[in-house]
């Protein structure tokens, strides 16, 4: 008699993961960015915090620059786009002339 009743192999048969293989980091070349991530998902006990989905960006970043994972969009792995430097700063520009016209308009 088999020890599987209803000898169903497909019930046997692994899934592979969504999103293909995520092998392991033996040789540690992310690990200082895990343990930044992991320790940061501890302080806030497992909330979304939004600094911890930054250390989790930079985790993602690293495991895909050592090809430890596919390359995808950051909107795929439900983390926010990167903006280009060029609009962050045109944005401090545009607040910093808004609160230079409020003083003056004050005067």
């Amino acid at each position: 008699m088999s020890g599987n009743p209803g000898s169903s192999l497909r019930a046997l048969s692994p899934t592979p993961p969504e999103r293909g293989s995520f092998p392991l980091d033996h040789d540690n070349e992310c690990y200082d960015a895990m343990v930044k991530y992991l320790n940061c998902m501890k302080l806030v006990k497992g909330e979304n915090a939004p600094n911890c989905r930054l250390l989790a960006k930079s985790y993602l970043k690293c495991r895909m620059d050592h090809q430890l994972m596919d390359r995808d969009e950051w909107e795929h792995l439900g983390l926010p786009k990167d903006q280009p430097p060029q609009q962050q700063q045109v944005k401090s520009d545009s607040s910093q002339a808004g609160l230079a016209s409020q003083a003056h308009s004050r005067k």
